[in-house]
């Protein structure tokens, strides 16, 4: 009998021997092997009713250590997000060109200045006329590609985030089903390790796109969380879907099980899709925004020395822009004096109307003051133009126009609403005119002036948090009392109608309507449908007021030098109203350039920038701006390739750690082979020795 023992505790001696040697073998089979992961043989005694019987196997189990894998995907995470923000954000710099060349964008803006400076020196060339607007164009059309391509980035990181989080789901499906097959084996104590090996690599795979948490099953497998804990995988693999509209941020969420119950958003601070939605919804977006208050402020300082100048001869009418406004509410809270002045082609003055809107009086060449009123404003200056000129307003846009061959000039004064003079509100000589809506949100509105819109219709918002998960959605009807702005904005920051919950709309100085959070928390304000509308075909609230996102991002892209000028260049307006004069002097001469002096100095003049981008609400000279906005272009861009690298470096250092641990070591794997060797011939030996005694006593039987 203890021959027979003798014999089965050497054969398991023997069996585990050879399993040693298979195990050994295949570490060093897969020395080059990216992502295997070295194992070891557990083994213990086999004792029965007390006694020893040989050693038997318990497992055979991947070298890994937990901690430095967690760490390792971390860091991969990481790398994954700051290497796309880079990508992404160096392609966004080279839009604006080559700092130190000539095709840098920003160096336009000079060119504007010194070609109208060349024009104003002399008016009467044609030439210099051409290359004054020319410059002009130049610089509208590179902001409209650069704005553009923007837009097509953004339109590359929303594909390719979509394309991520079906590959994160067939991630997920590969990791849940290789855990019945790991759990299968460990069961019947088989080799599992090969499919742990895949699943892991699965796993850092999955980890690239998204930041996830990973734990072992007790028996067998993973399971993968989501930060927050809720489960991707385990006991069987959750569906991801990509939410997102064109209004909206982006937001990844769990789709319910059985098509029951609503998508549970979910947090992602690290991966590449997280980069890709910041990329979306922040950076990309943010750099739109600030090249359209650039562009919206660059159009602003050469449209008011526009509007401050004259073409000799003067035009014969002069054509607003639609200010999305009643003409009452138009002209109510201008303060100073402004003069329209009837000239014939000669430049002679014909009529003039002075409009003092501090005493609400229009004066008729010189005369005296006659009342008027903003209801009445158009009548009032038909009266005082006495014929010589008719007013009219249609679509918000207030037109002026001679009779006969006579032309329109207006002296600016000291006309002031909202920043612009009454020409320049008004953009009756607009130079850079916008098509599909306003790029200015300096309405002049007041709390106390009508809001204009019908009672009912509504405008819906989307507060979210600053990764995109949603906090909350309303629809905030126009109320039908009070009527007023005040009452407007009452409306919409009503807590729980409204968004007064998590912030406060305000109407400033200048008449722009503007939301700030009030949570100790990001919060962000998506307009995702309006259905507003500011009288009959007036434009919505989230367009008078630039609420939504894509009205403030498509400003670069709605500019354009008026075609009536590029047509004909005599049409540049260089020269000034001169009111000193006296008829029949002509108070518009040929050979005037005061208007293009004046635009040669449109760069340096102080101006108030909304906050946009990476810049805060400052107020600075345009070139200065212009400065500081490719300074930031290029410092985002720097910045982010200094994180990827960073990142990169850290997360190369956590590999290199975990592969120390978890790969194969070629001088440790032969030192086990000669142990398992030794282990197996010695079991060997025992079990020939064992069949000679029975050899032995069969014979002596």
């Amino acid at each position: 009998m203890s021959l027979s023992i003798a014999m089965k505790t050497a054969a398991s001696g023997l069996i585990a021997a050879q399993t040693g040697l298979r195990t050994v073998s295949d570490n060093i089979a897969n020395v080059n092997t990216t992502g295997y992961v070295r194992k070891t043989v557990d083994q213990q005694p086999l004792v029965v009713g007390g006694m020893g019987m040989g050693v038997e196997i318990t497992g055979i189990n991947r070298v890994t250590d937990q901690y430095l894998q967690g760490a390792s995907m971390t860091a991969t995470s990481d790398s994954a997000k700051w290497g796309s923000m880079s990508q992404y954000l160096d392609n966004a710099q080279g839009l604006f060109g080559d700092p130190s060349g000539d095709s840098f964008f920003f160096t336009r803006l000079d060119n504007i200045w010194s070609s109208f400076s060349a024009a104003g020196n002399d008016p009467s060339s044609s030439l210099m006329r051409g290359q004054a607007l020319s410059s002009v164009q130049d610089f509208v059309n590179e902001a409209q590609r650069i704005n553009t391509q923007i837009t097509s980035l953004g339109d590359t990181v929303d594909a390719q985030a979509q394309t991520d989080i079906t590959n994160a789901n067939d991630l997920l499906k590969q990791i849940n089903s290789l855990n019945s097959d790991i759990s299968r084996a460990r069961l019947s104590r088989g080799d599992s390790s090969g499919s742990e090996n895949i699943q892991s690599s699965l796993v850092d795979q999955l980890s690239k796109l998204l930041s996830i948490q990973v734990t072992p099953r007790e028996n067998g497998g993973v399971t993968v969380r989501t930060e927050e804990g809720f489960q991707l995988a385990g006991d069987q693999a959750a569906t991801l879907s990509y939410n997102r509209t064109d209004a909206t941020k982006a937001f990844i969420a769990i789709e319910p099980s059985g098509g029951v119950g609503s998508p549970q958003p979910i947090a992602a601070s690290s991966g590449q899709v997280r980069a890709l939605m910041d990329l979306r919804d922040k950076n990309l977006p943010g750099l739109a925004d600030q090249l359209g208050e650039f562009m919206n402020e660059a159009a602003n300082r050469i449209n008011a020395v526009h509007n401050a100048s004259t073409a000799v001869p003067a035009p014969t009418s002069l054509t607003g822009r639609d200010t999305g406004l009643d003409l009452p509410t138009a002209i109510a809270h201008f303060t100073g004096k402004s003069t329209v002045a009837v000239v014939d082609n000669t430049g002679v003055v014909q009529q003039t109307v002075a409009i003092d809107f501090d005493a609400h009086t229009m004066s008729v060449n010189g005369g005296a003051g006659t009342g008027f009123a903003d209801a009445s404003f158009l009548t009032d200056l038909n009266n005082a133009l006495g014929g010589t000129a008719t007013a009219s307003f249609s679509g918000g846009a207030l037109t002026l126009a001679a009779t006969g061959t006579n032309g329109v000039a207006i002296d600016e004064g000291t006309s002031m609403k909202a920043g612009r003079a009454f020409s320049h509100f008004f953009g009756l000589n607009d130079l850079v005119r916008s098509t599909g809506g306003p790029t200015n949100y300096d309405t002049g509105m007041t709390a106390s002036d009508a809001n204009g819109y019908t009672p009912g219709d509504t405008i819906a918002f989307r507060l979210a948090l600053a990764n995109g998960k949603p906090v909350f959605d309303v629809s905030v009807p126009v109320p039908a009392a009070p009527s007023d702005m005040q009452g407007l904005v009452d409306a919409l920051n009503a807590t729980g109608t409204g968004v007064g919950q998590y912030g406060q709309f305000s109407l400033n100085a200048n008449g722009k309507l503007a939301f700030k959070a009030t949570t100790s928390y990001d919060i962000t304000l998506s307009v995702t449908a309006d259905h507003t509308q500011r009288g009959i075909g007036g434009p919505s609230i989230s367009k008078l007021f630039g609420l939504s996102t894509f009205e403030r991002t498509s400003r670069a892209s709605r500019l354009q030098v008026d075609p009536t000028l590029t047509g004909d260049p005599t049409k540049l307006a260089l020269a000034q109203l001169d009111l000193t004069a006296t008829p029949p002097a002509s108070s518009i001469r040929p050979g005037d350039g005061r208007g293009g002096a004046s635009m040669s100095q449109a760069g340096d003049v102080l101006t108030s920038f909304d906050a946009a981008g990476t810049l805060g609400s400052v107020t600075m000279s345009l070139s200065r701006y212009a400065s500081e906005f490719g300074g930031a272009v290029g410092r985002t861009a720097q910045a982010a390739d200094t994180s990827s690298k960073s990142a990169t470096s850290v997360a190369n250092e956590a590999t290199s750690r975990r592969q120390a641990t978890e790969g194969v070591n070629i001088d440790e794997e032969l030192v086990r082979l000669t142990t398992y060797q030794q282990a197996f011939n010695a079991s060997a030996r025992m079990i020939t020795a064992a069949k000679d005694m029975f050899d032995v006593l069969t014979n002596m039987i």
